[in-house]
């Protein structure tokens, strides 16, 4: 048994490192493509967004039909609410600071 430790010592560092080494290279190669199951996945849900978003703009396009100043209308005074609410958060938030001579 004391004739075959550095035989097999050797055998470990240049046979059985290296192998498990590029075993895993290759294990990690491979996952790095993308699978036949995602890419059908991955087709599917682009053609579920290219109907959602055919979808969306038909809706867009009856809405403006009834009213045609929706998006100006709902956009502009939303927004200038919620501006003007946090610049007045703000000042109240904001301390005073009294000026001493």
């Amino acid at each position: 048994m004391e004739d075959l430790t550095p035989i097999l010592i050797c055998a470990l560092l240049f046979i059985g490192l290296p192998w498990i080494f590029f075993h895993y290279v290759t294990q990690w190669k491979r996952a790095k493509g993308i699978s036949i199951e995602d890419e059908r996945l991955l087709d599917d849900l682009h053609d579920t967004a290219r109907r959602l978003d055919a979808r969306l703009d038909s809706i867009e396009r009856i809405i403006a039909a009834d009213n045609p100043g929706w998006k100006d209308g709902a956009l502009g005074s939303v927004g200038h609410d919620r501006l003007a609410d946090r610049q007045s958060d703000r000042e109240a938030d904001t301390p005073r600071l009294a000026i001493r001579r």
